[in-house]
């Protein structure tokens, strides 16, 4: 069964900027956009860098529009960094109700129409989604969709209980069986985060989740997320204090070496605010 995915100064400074883009190829936008996205040479600055991912999603935008239907490589790449910067946008920048739940919903919608580039999923999809999700290959496409879909699901109740979350699921328990590495432990991640949020009757399992944490953690050290996600999403609702503490405080201290700050500086932001916070909410001796 397929699933739909679905003023001057200023003003002028937009007008040359329109300009500039119409006249650009797809090649030289998604060049640009590629610049904009980077996070990863010279400095970052988490706050300033929320304008740069808003504008690479629309040069991104743009030049997916302007690609040939049959440039399938490219239109995969495009639409899976796409998936991946409405994520991020979401997960990292906005607050309004509204304009996340936009944000998950084309991140979703992005990533489903990557994978429905290969000609076998849309086959499968016909008869299974999920069997279709279960044998994707794309793994950038079917890890922002498990993780963006996620988050739509949050906004969308009954689509969560009428098999959404099943999805999510095998996303990530797919994710794991192509590479169980990928962005540091990513799929582990995803799905210990997941089994340690959602209710029982959905999925859950506490102690799941820390199994796959633990192999998150083991899978990408450097990847700061694995360790806070552990401590809030299992030691804290365990009661595990020590745990809780001892993983936050071990965060904290990584977080003093600019090597391991700088090798996911996104994320590694993010992680080292929540650890802050949550030892502030619930100081440690």
């Amino acid at each position: 069964m397929r699933r739909s995915g679905s003023i001057g100064l200023v003003i002028l400074s937009s007008v040359f900027l329109s300009i500039g883009v119409i006249g650009s190829t797809p090649s030289s936008l998604i060049k640009e956009a590629d610049h904009l996205y980077d996070r990863w040479s010279g400095g970052f600055d988490l706050v300033s860098y929320g304008e740069n991912l808003k504008g690479a999603i629309s040069l991104y935008e743009t030049a997916l529009a302007a690609l040939p239907e049959e440039s399938l490589q490219t239109r995969a790449y495009v639409l899976n960094r796409l998936a991946r910067a409405e994520f991020e946008l979401g997960f990292a920048y906005l607050t309004d109700r509204d304009e996340l739940e936009a944000a998950y919903t084309k991140g979703k919608d992005y990533a489903l129409a990557s994978l429905r580039l290969d000609p076998a999923f849309r086959k499968t999809e016909e008869e299974s989604f999920r069997a279709a999700l279960a044998g994707a290959n794309d793994l950038d496409a079917i890890f922002w969709y498990g993780n963006n879909l996620g988050r739509y699901l949050e906004f969308h109740p009954l689509a969560a209980v009428m098999g959404g979350m099943k999805d999510v699921r095998a996303s990530f328990e797919r994710a794991i069986e192509l590479d169980p590495t990928y962005l540091d432990g990513g799929p582990w991640r995803a799905l210990g985060s997941f089994l340690a949020q959602v209710p029982s009757a959905l999925g859950g399992d506490i102690d799941r989740a820390e199994e796959a944490l633990r192999n998150a953690i083991a899978a990408g050290a450097g990847y700061l997320e694995n360790e806070v996600d552990l401590a809030e999403y299992v030691m804290k609702p365990k009661g595990d204090t020590a745990g809780f503490c001892s993983l936050l405080k071990e965060v904290l201290a990584e977080a003093d070496d600019p090597e391991v700050t700088a090798r996911w500086p996104l994320y590694n932001a993010l992680a080292v605010k929540r650890a802050r916070d949550l030892l502030a909410d619930r100081p440690c001796d």
